[in-house]
């Protein structure tokens, strides 16, 4: 198991002192790669930095089964597609280098600050960090906190010379590699266990059921949350990056088919896991476990390389937007590659401290959704159209939506999800600003 985990940091390796061989030259080389992005090249990172929250994926379907399928994949197909189809274009022919720097152009340097900073908490891995260390654990008994700070060390330490250019080279690999991991464990849990009667007969009902037992809300909150997927920063960075506005749309659409049976994988692994482990003390390590219980050490290791290419894809990729954000739209330094290396030493560090702070994956992300879609969503996609609306009611969406959501997190009852009054707030206000100038 341990020989396969070491190859696949070789293979890393390797890919990394190629592409550091020729570092980025100026900063259209460093943050977009010189927008020199083939469809394969497009494909592979969009792909795999886009779904790093693997072990998360794997506590949901052990605990609820198939509903995440209709939670963490349905919803953010439909987003992605919509994306692909009326954004893509758009963004790659805005010529821009970051999310931030269109806000500020369209509405004011004031909105383009918010959402800069809106953005770069979104966008501190600090999910991906904590999956790092609890696999870490796993494989090699490190404690958490060490898993943690070493694999956020080691995750952004070649972006930090190279950087999209480096993000583009692992992601190649890693690619490859999170695909082939699953390719072998459903397959060998068909085998060894046996197919759908032995899932039925071994799953709770509520795992066969579309909501896994949660009831509606729980399940539609995610289509609302997934609605951030329109202000994902690393959708706008790799179409940025694309070497042409075809490039975008189509590797987006192609990269959806990819999510669809990537998502088949684990959400069939995660039955699998409750059904073979039903008494697991720690649902987060799922898969792992399952891999242990079921293959023999050599594919064991395949697996849980791919495992880690799959979270480390995430980390490298999002450290280095929310490095970007810090350094060139927050301090304002639009031509300086040091101030985005400096953050990204603070991007690590806070990763690691809200990684240790937090114990669930799942919780990070809602929490960070329910705040940050209410205060971007709006106004990114209004930034993209004609609609004539004063920035002043868009800053004013902003603070007042994000407070809203915010505020009914802490304090709320769960009855109704903090995100919906959030959005409202976001809706009447602009509402308000676009009737105003009309």
């Amino acid at each position: 198991m341990t020989v396969t985990f070491l190859v696949y940091l070789l293979l890393l390796g390797w890919s990394v002192v190629r592409i550091l061989r020729k570092p980025a030259e100026g900063e259209i080389d460093y943050i977009v790669a010189g927008r020199r992005l083939t469809l394969p090249a497009f494909i592979a990172t969009m792909v795999s930095s886009w779904y790093g929250g693997i072990l998360g994926v794997g506590e949901y379907a052990w605990k609820f089964g198939v509903s995440n399928w209709l939670v963490f994949g349905i919803p953010y197909y439909l987003y992605a597609i919509i994306f692909a189809l009326f954004i893509a274009r758009r963004a790659r022919k805005s010529e821009m280098l970051t999310l931030p720097q269109k806000l500020s152009n369209r509405f004011g340097p004031a909105v383009g600050k918010t959402g800069a900073l809106m953005i770069f908490v979104m966008t501190v891995p600090a999910a991906y960090v904590l999956m790092l260390g609890v696999l870490s654990h796993w494989i090699l008994g490190w404690p958490l906190w060490l898993g943690v700070v070493i694999g956020t060390v080691f995750s952004v330490a070649y972006v930090f010379r190279g950087g999209l250019n480096a993000v583009v080279a692992t992601d190649k690999i890693q690619f490859l590699l999170m695909f082939l991991g699953f390719l072998v464990l459903v397959p060998a849990c068909f085998f060894k266990y046996g197919g759908w009667s032995f899932l039925s007969a071994s799953l709770p009902d509520t795992h066969l059921q579309w909501d896994g037992g949660l009831g509606f809300q729980a399940v539609a909150v995610w289509y609302v949350i997934a609605a951030s997927t329109l202000v994902e920063p690393v959708f706008y960075q790799r179409c940025f990056a694309a070497q042409s506005e075809s490039i975008a749309k189509r590797g987006l659409l192609i990269s959806v088919g990819f999510w669809l049976v990537f998502d088949f994988l684990t959400t069939t692994a995660g039955l699998y896991a409750r059904a073979v482990l039903p008494n697991l003390e720690s649902p987060i390590a799922a898969f792992p476990e399952l891999a242990s219980a079921t293959l023999s050490p050599l594919w064991a290791g395949l697996f849980l390389a791919g495992l880690l290419a799959t979270i480390m894809s995430t980390v490298d990729s999002n450290a280095f937007l929310a490095a970007i954000t810090f350094g060139r739209d927050l301090t304002g330094k639009s031509h300086s590659m040091p101030s985005v290396q400096f953050g990204l030493i603070v991007v690590a560090l806070l990763a690691i401290g809200m990684a240790l702070w937090s114990e669930s994956v799942i919780t990070l992300w809602h929490h960070l959704g329910s705040v940050g879609t209410p205060v971007l969503l709006f106004p990114v996609v209004l930034s993209f159209t004609n609609v004539k609306v004063s920035g002043r009611f868009i800053m004013l969406s902003m603070i007042i939506s994000g407070l809203v959501a915010m505020l009914w997190l802490a304090f709320g009852d769960g009855s109704v999800e903090a995100i919906f009054p959030g959005l409202l707030v976001s809706a009447l206000i602009i509402g308000i600003g676009i009737f105003s100038k009309r």
